[in-house]
């Protein structure tokens, strides 16, 4: 059994319903105590990291996540549940995160862009893997280079040993990340179609 962290930052339906697609059961959990009873565990997020952080601290859910990583199971994060992941963020100030990736959350850089964008990141990109994405289970199947679904303002920065695919917007910045058992995709695989499925059936797999 796959569980969905409910922490009231974002729609969940699509991850459920990506899940379902693949033929896999999902339950969504709201209570921290019950997170080690399920197989593998998803963190999804929209918005804002430090509300998500707040959110999360209320009822025990930050260190309940911390424990099941610690315990080996597969956990992804998605989206704002990737940046969750990392030690911290400087979106609207400083903010603390689960540290469960050595590294941080930046805004994007414009004055770095090779030529005007607008900010947020929306829309098709496309993901390339690093020499350890090409070994991860989750992109297993896939092209060497593929699209995925973006909608971001802020991206990771960290040591190249926890990266395992990159994008291009502006500048090359990380769009997946893996330590163990624990990984996280800024793009929303549940809205990406054929190759966003894909990676779910990878990670149901795990």
């Amino acid at each position: 059994m796959i569980g969905i962290v409910d922490y009231h930052m974002g729609n969940l339906a699509s991850v459920i319903n990506a899940f379902s697609k693949m033929g896999t059961q999902t339950c969504v959990e709201s209570d921290p105590e019950r997170l080690e009873a399920y197989d593998k565990l998803i963190l999804p997020g929209v918005g804002a990291f430090g509300d998500a952080m707040e959110h999360l601290k209320k009822n025990g859910m930050d260190e309940a996540i911390k424990r099941y990583a610690a315990s080996g199971k597969p956990l992804l994060g998605i989206c704002l549940g990737m940046q969750l992941l990392f030690d911290s963020s400087e979106e609207f100030g400083k903010h603390e995160g689960l540290g469960l990736i050595p590294g941080k959350v930046v805004a994007f850089d414009e004055e770095r862009f090779d030529r005007p964008l607008k900010v947020p990141h929306m829309g098709w990109n496309e993901v390339f893997p690093t020499s350890n994405g090409r070994k991860s289970a989750l992109f297993s199947g896939l092209p060497s280079e593929f699209y995925l679904y973006f909608v971001h303002s802020f991206h990771a920065v960290c040591d190249e040993q926890f990266v395992i695919g990159k994008t291009f917007y502006g500048y090359e910045f990380v769009s997946a990340v893996q330590n163990g058992n624990i990984f996280g995709i800024q793009p929303h695989p549940e809205k990406s179609h054929k190759n966003g499925l894909q990676i779910i059936e990878n990670f149901a797999k795990l």
